[in-house]
């Protein structure tokens, strides 16, 4: 916690805390219990016009945030970009005090120039996966840990760098798929967003200087005008152009899974379905047993090694279609998100394929 809050700041930092509905916060840091983390957590967030969604989503997960890596850069007129470096520098605070994490601020030279922004990305990517030399949660350096976690934001900032962002991401997944579980998109959608409530603001005030105009608005109207206008801007100048983070399917992160290259062999379909049919298996043998049972065949110790065989190529290191927990000398098994859409994605035309051998 920095030593030069004010009491200003405190008064925001609290209206920040209200904003995003947390409770439970301390001073010092978020919620004592979070979960247990390996790595060092790194979090790019590009800055556009929004607030909220850069940080309210970390603060309601109670997510760990160790480093933060705050992007910026020249989007439209002047005035545009001297908003965005403020809401830059406001952000390097709320990190900090708030979430108790280091931030470097990096400046994106040209937006619209998705190669540039495409190349930075990967780079950052890169060097946060290789970090060495501090602390993790364990309290192993980053060394022993394997690098940084690293979570990419692509909620804010124009598409061309949202996009880039997330491509880089993808390519890295591609390429290191020993570190794909190290690697994290997501989107946060907002609550509203505050650009149609200021069209609204701003039809009311256009209808108001026409009653004006002709002489029929009363004078006690122009208070209840002002106050409005600058109760909406005050909100757009402390939170950006949208407000809050929206749950959407039980958490305030959506995070986007990477596309596989990978082709599925017939067994690793069938893998699958049952995944989707039968929920988690405790244990790899549980879902062979599972798997000799509707396939009708004898369980045997080749059939479970065929089993592990074709888990371990849907796994993380393989096409990633399955996650795997480890609990005690076995490893929970489920469908991935990514997983979850290849089979919705193919359930349509494998019941076609079953019609048509009826």
């Amino acid at each position: 916690m920095t030593s030069k809050t004010t009491v200003g700041e405190w008064a925001r930092l609290a209206r920040v805390l209200l904003a995003v509905g947390l409770n439970g916060w301390k001073t010092g840091g978020l919620y004592e219990s979070q979960p247990h983390r390996p790595h060092m957590q790194t979090h790019i967030v590009p800055v556009g016009f929004d607030y909220d969604r850069v940080i309210a989503p970390l603060v309601r997960e109670q997510m760990s945030v160790d480093r933060a890596i705050l992007l910026e850069g020249d989007v439209g007129s002047q005035a545009n970009v001297e908003y965005s470096q403020r809401l830059a520098k406001k952000l390097e605070q709320d990190f900090q005090n708030l979430l108790g994490a280091s931030t470097e601020r990096y400046v994106i030279e040209d937006v619209y120039d998705y190669d540039g922004a495409f190349e930075q990305a990967f780079t950052l990517i890169n060097d946060e996966l290789d970090r060495t030399g501090e602390g993790s949660e364990s309290g192993e350096d980053s060394e022993s840990a394997g690098g940084n976690e690293v979570w990419v934001n692509i909620s804010a900032m124009p598409r061309t760098v949202s996009f880039a962002f997330a491509t880089a991401a993808h390519s890295i997944m591609v390429e290191r798929e020993e570190d794909r579980d190290r690697i994290h998109t997501y989107y946060t959608v907002p609550e509203k967003y505050l650009e149609t409530e200021l069209a609204e603001e701003l039809r009311r005030q256009i209808a108001f200087l026409e009653e004006m105009r002709e002489g029929e608005a009363p004078t006690d109207r122009v208070e209840d005008r002002l106050e409005s206008a600058r109760g909406l801007l005050s909100e757009f100048d402390e939170r950006g152009t949208t407000i809050g983070a929206k749950e959407v399917d039980g958490s305030h992160i959506v995070e986007l899974p990477v596309a596989s290259f990978s082709n599925v062999e017939p067994f690793e379909e069938i893998i699958l379905f049952t995944l989707e049919e039968h929920g988690e298996f405790e244990s790899v043998s549980e879902l062979a047993q599972q798997l000799a049972r509707e396939l009708g065949e004898e369980y045997t110790d080749s059939f479970r090694s065929k089993v592990i065989y074709n888990v371990d190529r849907l796994g993380p290191g393989g096409t990633g279609y399955i996650e795997q927990e480890a609990h005690g000398k076995s490893y929970r098994t489920r469908l991935s998100r990514f997983g979850k859409l290849w089979v919705r994605s193919h359930s349509a035309r494998r019941s076609g394929d079953g019609e048509g051998d009826a």
